[in-house]
C-alpha cells in the first residue's frame, strides 16, 4: 500500500527523516552490534542519546538553568495526578482554566488527591468554542498554581496568548502543540506533554519543571511519584522508555534542522491558513464551530451539512489516501490534525479533495 497522509490526532504523523534514521538504526546502532531497541539504558551510548534529547529540548525552548527536562511514563494523564500531589499543600488549592475535555479531566484528578477550583470555563451546552480572555479569569492569588491546556485537540481551540497569573506558578498541558511556535517557556513553572501528537511516538511524556519550585514540593510521596526523584537521576531512576526517547531525539533534531521554532511557526501557520481558507470559502457547506480568534493551528475541526455527508466525506477521503479525518466521538464532525510533521503537501492534498467534494455535493 502506498503511503497515506495521516491526519489522526495521536499517535500522529512523524517526520519522514526521523523514521528513516530509525530504520537505519533498527538492525544495528552506532557500532554497538545491537539494535537501538536492545541497548541498555545504563550504557554510555544510550546515556549520550538521552542527554542529547534533553539538551535539544532545552535549546529549542530556550530554557534557563532553573528548568529541568524530564522524560517520564504514564502519559499526560499521570501528570494530572502527579502535579497536585507534588505541589498542592495540605489545606491549599489550585486554579484550573477549563477549555476542553482534557482540562476537565485534569481538574477531576486534582480533586481526588487534593483540592482544585474552576478559575474560568468556556463550556456552553457541553461544547467548547473559544478560549477565555484575561478579564474572565477568576484567579486566586493564594492558589498553588494555575493550570491551562494550551491546545484542545477535541474542541479545536488554542491559547494564542497565555494568561497573566501574577506571582502564582503557571502550569501548562502542552501535549498537542509544544514546539509549534516560539514562546517564553521560562514563564511556566511546569510544562508537560505526551509525545505522541507533536513530539514523537507514544510511550514517553516530556515534563519541564522549574527546579526552584521543587523546593516547595511534597516529599512524603512514593518514590516514583516525586519529581525530585527524576530530576536527581536525570529521568534514569528506573528504566525509561528508551526507543520512544530515541524517536523523540530524532524528531527534535529534525525540528532544529528545519530552522527551529520560528520555521515551525511559519510552516504551521501557512498550513492552517490554507485549510481554514477552504472551510471559510465554502459557507453553507463547510463550517468551523470555533471562534476565529481561538482556532487551533494544530487541530482543525469542521462540520458538513449532515452527519451522513460527513461519513461519506471521511470514507471517500480515506479512499483518496487521506486518513484519520473523523472527529472525536464525543463531538462528531471532522478533524484534521496538522502537527509539525504534517507536510504542506498533505494539507494541500486535503484542501484539493475538500474543494472537489464541495463542488460535487454542495
Amino acid at each position: 500500500m502506498s503511503k497515506v497522509w495521516n491526519f489522526y490526532a495521536g499517535p500522529a504523523t512523524l517526520p519522514a527523516e526521523a523514521i528513516a534514521r530509525a530504520k537505519a538504526d533498527l538492525p544495528e546502532w552506532e557500532g554497538t552490534g545491537m539494535s537501538v531497541m536492545e541497548i541498555s539504558h545504563r550504557s554510555k551510548e544510550y546515556d549520550a542519546l538521552h542527554h542529547e534529547a534533553m539538551d535539544l529540548m532545552a535549546e529549542l525552548l530556550g530554557l534557563d538553568d532553573d528548568h529541568h527536562v524530564l522524560f517520564l511514563q504514564g502519559g499526560a494523564s499521570l501528570q494530572f495526578a502527579m502535579i497536585p500531589m507534588n505541589f498542592i499543600p495540605e489545606g491549599g488549592s489550585a486554579d484550573y482554566v477549563i477549555t476542553g475535555a482534557w482540562s476537565k479531566k485534569a481538574l477531576k484528578e486534582a480533586k481526588i488527591v487534593a483540592s482544585g477550583r474552576v478559575a474560568a470555563t468556556t463550556e456552553s451546552d457541553g461544547r467548547f468554542t473559544r478560549i477565555p480572555g484575561q478579564d474572565e479569569l477568576d484567579l486566586d492569588p493564594s492558589a498553588a498554581y494555575v493550570h491551562i491546556t494550551s491546545n484542545n485537540t477535541i474542541a479545536g481551540t488554542q491559547w494564542h496568548e497565555f494568561p497573566d497569573t501574577g506571582d502564582v506558578p503557571l502550569v501548562g498541558d502542552m501535549s498537542s502543540d509544544l514546539l509549534w511556535r516560539p514562546f517564553d517557556a521560562n514563564r511556566f513553572s511546569l510544562i508537560y506533554a505526551g509525545a505522541q501528537k507533536n513530539l514523537g511516538p507514544s510511550g514517553v511524556t516530556v515534563v519541564i519543571v522549574r527546579k526552584s519550585w521543587l523546593e516547595q514540593a511534597n516529599q512524603e510521596l512514593p518514590t516514583l511519584l516525586k519529581y525530585a526523584t527524576h530530576v536527581e537521576k536525570d529521568s534514569l531512576y528506573n528504566t525509561p522508555p528508551t526507543f520512544p526517547i530515541y524517536m523523540l531525539r530524532n524528531t527534535l533534531a529534525w525540528v532544529k534542522a528545519q530552522g527551529g521554532l520560528e520555521a515551525m511557526e511559519r510552516r504551521n501557520r501557512a498550513k492552517a491558513d490554507r485549510l481554514y481558507g477552504v472551510i471559510d470559502g465554502h459557507p453553507g457547506f463547510y463550517s468551523c464551530p470555533v471562534e476565529k480568534a481561538s482556532r487551533s493551528v494544530m487541530n482543525v475541526v469542521f462540520r458538513l451539512p449532515s452527519e451522513e455527508l460527513e461519513a461519506r466525506f471521511v470514507a471517500e477521503a480515506k479512499e483518496a489516501g487521506l486518513v484519520g479525518l473523523k472527529g472525536h466521538r464525543s463531538v462528531g464532525g471532522c478533524r484534521a490534525s496538522i502537527y509539525n510533521a504534517m507536510e504542506p503537501e498533505g494539507v494541500e492534498a486535503l484542501c484539493r479533495f475538500m474543494e472537489a467534494f464541495a463542488a460535487k455535493h454542495g
